[in-house]
């Protein structure tokens, strides 16, 4: 394990085996203060890694519940040490499964940096080779997870609720409503420009 700092936090990381948190992904932290603040809300994170963006959330917004999921049970166990070393294991609840199934009821946001690239550009990523390859690289075109889970939040979101991407390098923010047409420009690759 080693220490890396994420918006501000240290936490323990696990390189090799849980992907390392990059400042690319603090967008999505001030993302969801912008629209939590300081009210009660729920939050997942999903894909939550080490749990930089679920802790950093929660110390961003101290009263917000945030359930964060993971498929690795590495990653889910490093989120867990992040959660109890910065005392938050009160409102942070990490649990092991795929995108929003192991997590409980409906969500204000959902926030999501999953793996995009696809897996056969790995070898035009040397930068990436360090990380996981499941947490970094996808089957096909790489967008299935992200497909999968626009159309999980449809169902889960408040009504009001937003869900809150890194895709390509960017922040993506769409309301509940607005959820059919991000399915829509997912379903092609070669249209996430769009996006």
């Amino acid at each position: 394990m080693h220490e890396v700092t994420f918006d501000s936090l240290s936490l323990v990381g696990l390189p090799g085996r849980v992907m390392t948190p990059r400042a690319t992904s603090e967008p999505l932290v001030a993302a969801a203060r912008v629209r939590i603040g300081d009210r009660p809300a729920r939050i997942a994170d999903v894909g939550t890694g080490s749990g930089a963006l679920a802790v950093a959330i929660a110390h961003a917004c101290p009263r917000a519940e945030v359930w964060a999921s993971d498929t690795s049970t590495a990653a889910a166990l490093v989120a867990c040490v992040n959660v109890h070393r910065h005392g938050l294991a009160d409102r942070v609840h990490v649990r092991r499964g795929d995108l929003l199934a192991p997590l409980p009821g409906r969500f204000d946001v959902v926030v999501a940096n999953l793996p995009y690239v696809p897996a056969a550009a790995a070898a035009a990523h040397p930068e990436l080779a360090a990380e996981p390859f499941d947490a970094v690289f996808a089957d096909g075109d790489g967008l299935e997870g992200y497909r999968r889970l626009v159309d999980e939040a449809a169902a889960r979101l408040t009504d009001d609720g937003a869900l809150v991407l890194q895709l390509d390098g960017r922040l993506v923010a769409r309301e509940r409503d607005q959820l059919s047409a991000l399915r829509a420009v997912l379903g092609e690759r070669r249209l996430i420009a769009a996006v």
